[in-house]
């Protein structure tokens, strides 16, 4: 290097780099900047109303199922004076009906050996004059497919459809519906005993409206020897007898009855049939009928005694089931939904999203709660959470909801001795079965959310209650 140039670079190597300079104000400037981002925070989370919002998360909490409730028996109350009320007894006053079509009554059977028969020799005593029954055996693995040959053999009513592999429910519906000719389909589960009377009464819905796509029947409860057993007899007339009835009134059906339900042959094709990859194809079938056009109607003579669980297990993979079933109708469909052609939709659509966000928002608040039971956090955003005289006021319209339902549905009970023996165990229903459906609620969603698209819906086992010897007869 030329004596000239030293001065220079040794001059550049003792100043400081431009690029350095520049790092160290840049560092100090985020440092600064993220100070005051942090600051702002604190002082947002300082001055938030957290007690304005703890109440209002509690008063969503207590007032939903509130004014659900009265939404429900008003509605029910409604659907008994404008239509039920002059139906009469089930039994004998049966409608006259101009004519009767043949009805094919399908029975998909997965591992139903122990029930089977029971269920196809009941199904013999229908009072409807022209109609058959065919049984689709799902790969069961038991002895289901020798009792169903053994019946067909004896009873030509009967006709046995044999699908080698499990193929899950929806499949052996849809096989079963192609294989029929008639155009009218009744569908039960393969442990179920079918009223009598039932498929008449279904049948004048079809006959009096052609746009009426599907009939959902009545559910009665069969397992009654425990606790859980007792609350379900007064769950499917207090709750989901009632939902039918005010939903009806207010425009659409949520879900027909997985275990009994009426269908338009026409219907289902136009629609496709019933979807392979819902884990629920009860709650599928019913809302892509409706966005359809399709009508469904609610027959509470058409009544269906079934088996429900009875141990908490079973319980909780049953409601799990169901929940994860509307959650995945839910993400399907809500985009259709919001069509104007869909708008008798909309308050379904509305009540099944707003009950997710309040089951997480009840969860939420128990956590809360619990938190401030342990760490002694009695104050701003917590007490706003606590609940104060709601919950009694909540408990006595729970027990005035139980009472009107009961009181109208307790005509489909006379033959087992009247339905208000069970209202005394209906005070237990917010405690076990509230609880269970939050969380099923919450898990099923997320279990929705988490489903590979397309992926096959199966067969599963069922709890089927404790003891076959409890099991009502009729």
């Amino acid at each position: 290097m030329s004596p000239g140039l030293k001065p220079i670079a040794q001059s550049c190597a003792d100043s400081p780099s431009p690029v350095a300079g520049f790092g160290v104000e840049w560092a100090s400037s985020l440092h600064d900047l993220t100070a005051s981002l942090w600051w702002t925070f604190v002082q947002v989370f300082k001055d938030f109303p957290w007690l304005d919002l703890g109440n209002a998360i509690s008063g969503f909490i207590f007032y939903y199922p509130l004014i659900m409730s009265y939404v429900w028996m008003i509605g029910a109350i409604l659907y008994y004076l404008l239509w039920e009320r002059h139906d009469g007894d089930t039994e004998f006053n049966m409608p006259v009906l101009n004519e009767y079509p043949p009805v094919s009554i399908l029975i998909p059977c997965y591992n139903e050996g122990g029930n089977i028969r029971e269920t196809l020799e009941f199904l013999l005593r229908q009072r409807y004059p022209h109609y058959e029954i065919v049984a689709i055996n799902d790969g069961s693995r038991d002895n289901t497919l020798e009792i169903l040959r053994s019946l067909a053999a004896e009873h030509g009513q009967i006709r046995v459809i044999h699908l080698a592999t499990n193929q899950g429910k929806a499949m052996a519906l849809r096989a079963g519906a192609l294989l029929t000719n008639s155009e009218f389909l009744v569908c039960i589960d393969g442990d179920a005993l079918l009223g009598p009377e039932a498929v008449a009464w279904m049948m004048r819905h079809f006959l009096e409206n052609p746009k009426v796509g599907a009939v959902t029947g009545n559910p009665r409860i069969r397992t009654r020897s425990t606790l859980l057993g007792k609350i379900q007899v007064g769950e499917f007339s207090a709750i989901v007898g009632m939902i039918k009835r005010a939903q009806r009134v207010y425009g659409r059906i949520f879900t027909v009855s997985g275990v009994i339900a009426g269908f338009r042959k026409s219907a289902l094709h136009s629609v496709g049939y019933w979807s392979n990859d819902m884990v629920t194809e009860d709650i599928d079938i019913s809302w892509k009928l409706q966005l359809d056009g399709w009508s469904i109607r609610f027959e509470p003579n058409a009544l269906c005694w079934v088996l429900m669980p009875e141990t908490l297990k079973g319980l909780w993979k049953q409601r799990l089931r169901w929940s994860q079933g509307g959650a995945e109708v839910l993400l399907r469909y809500s985009s259709k939904v919001w069509h104007w052609s869909a708008r008798r939709m909309w308050p379904i659509w509305l009540e099944s999203v707003v009950s997710i966000v309040w089951s997480y928002l009840l969860v939420f608040a128990l956590a809360i709660w619990g938190a401030s039971q342990a760490f002694d956090l009695h104050r701003h955003f917590i007490t706003g959470l606590i609940p104060s005289w709601t919950g009694m006021l909540l408990s006595v319209t729970c027990l005035a909801q139980f009472a009107v339902s009961l009181s109208i549905d307790s005509r489909y009970e006379k033959k087992l001795g009247g339905i208000g023996r069970y209202y005394y165990w209906m005070i237990w229903y917010p405690l076990v079965y509230w609880i269970n459906n939050v969380f099923t609620t919450v898990f099923g969603f997320l279990k929705a959310l988490a489903k590979e698209q397309g992926q096959r819906a199966v067969w599963v086992t069922l709890d089927r209650g404790v003891f076959k010897r409890d099991r009502t007869r009729h």
